[in-house]
């Protein structure tokens, strides 16, 4: 599934990311939403096949839809939150993210070379409210995920180190069951592990155009990510767009990464089928 940060452009996003806050200031009253809405629909998703690869795929798979709106527990079409810590200052929470596995020979850079297993990553998110509005559909965060991360054939687990992803998010909302709006701004950070398994080629794959290399830890790259949403009547759709930067990444040197800037976005349409009688106040 599949520098700003290193170039002026980044002080200036993450500038409008934070002068965005004086539109969080208006107070409304709460909305009553179903406590839990259930749904499946399709999503269709194009990006490279790893970040640097100057090669990309388009996937096509079916996506379910899942809001639930407790007291403690809530998940939504972006995360599962406030599972273990919500205050009015910010939450700890489960981030969750994954790539899936790519063959080798459909790479151009890593032809002779072992396939990529697909990756899971899971771990806390710490997310600060820097600024929300009292009906929460305008909302400025800081989140802070670290994951663990593990690449799996579903036969065996390996051991896949870890990567963090510090972000600045922006959400805007004009109320129920019109468009939602979302910019996200962010760098990450791997450790060698994670780095050597995509970027690292090892003696015996070495040629001409492509040396030995061993990628080290450290700073991964920028994103940035547009997002557009809308829930109608028994029906959601989403739709996002991904900048990539590795300018300045600490394996962006590796003969695999073949571009230091990639697009990709994606689309997907659900059918909400059902949704409970009992209603809740909760932010949409």
């Amino acid at each position: 599934m599949r520098s700003l940060f290193g170039s002026p452009k980044l002080p200036r996003c993450a500038a409008a990311l934070a002068g965005a806050a004086i539109f969080l200031a208006a107070p409304a009253r709460a909305e009553l939403y179903p406590l839990w809405e259930a749904g499946a629909g399709l999503t269709v998703l194009q990006f490279p096949y790893y970040r640097g690869s100057d090669q990309s795929d388009r996937y096509v798979f079916p996506v379910p839809y899942v809001v639930y709106r407790g007291p403690f527990l809530k998940v939504d079409r972006q995360k599962v939150r406030g599972l273990f810590f919500e205050s009015d200052y910010g939450e700890l929470d489960v981030s969750i993210n994954g790539s899936p596995p790519v063959r080798s020979r459909d790479i151009r850079a890593r032809e002779g070379m072992p396939d990529l297993d697909g990756a899971f990553e899971i771990g806390p998110s710490a997310n600060i409210f820097l600024a929300h509005s009292d009906d929460g559909h305008r909302r400025l965060d800081l989140r802070l995920p670290l994951r663990k991360v593990f690449f799996t054939d579903l036969k065996h687990i390996e051991n896949g180190g870890w990567l963090a992803q510090p972000q600045v998010a922006l959400d805007y909302s004009a109320g129920p069951r019109r468009w939602n709006f979302g910019l996200t701004a962010g760098v990450l950070f791997g450790d060698a592990r994670y780095h050597d398994y995509f970027y690292g080629v090892d003696s015996i794959y070495a040629r001409p155009d492509r040396p030995a290399y061993q990628a080290h830890g450290g700073y991964a790259g920028a994103q940035l990510i547009a997002s557009l949403s809308k829930r109608f009547e028994k029906f959601w759709f989403g739709s996002f767009v991904k900048y990539d930067n590795l300018a300045g990444a600490d394996f962006d040197d590796s003969p695999l990464v073949r571009t230091r800037d990639a697009y990709s976005g994606g689309v997907a349409v659900t059918w909400v089928f059902a949704q409970s009688e009992e209603l809740v106040e909760a932010d949409q």
